[in-house]
C-alpha cells in the first residue's frame, strides 16, 4: 500500500474506533452527518481514500473527540 493510501486508511481506521467507543453503527454516523452509508463505510475501509479537513471536523464533532484522534499512529 503506497503511503498516501495507508494515511487515510489509518484515518479511516481511527474514525472506526470512535465511531465504536460511542456505540454507533456505521449507518447512525451517516444519518448525524448528513452523508451516505456508503461513504461511511468507504471511509472506515481501504477503498476510500480522501476526505477533507471540514469533514474530519465534522466527525469529529459529532463522535465528541479531537479531530487529531483521527491521526493516531499515522506515522507507524
Amino acid at each position: 500500500m503506497d503511503k498516501n493510501k495507508d494515511i487515510y486508511y489509518k484515518i479511516g481506521q481511527n474514525i472506526k474506533k470512535q465511531r465504536k467507543l460511542k456505540g454507533l453503527k456505521q449507518h447512525e454516523l451517516a444519518d448525524k452527518l448528513f452523508l451516505s452509508h456508503s461513504f461511511v463505510s468507504k471511509l472506515e475501509s481501504v477503498t476510500h481514500q480522501t476526505i477533507s479537513i471540514d469533514t474530519l471536523e465534522e466527525f469529529a464533532k459529532v463522535l465528541d473527540c479531537d479531530i487529531k484522534d483521527f491521526f493516531d499512529n499515522i506515522d507507524e
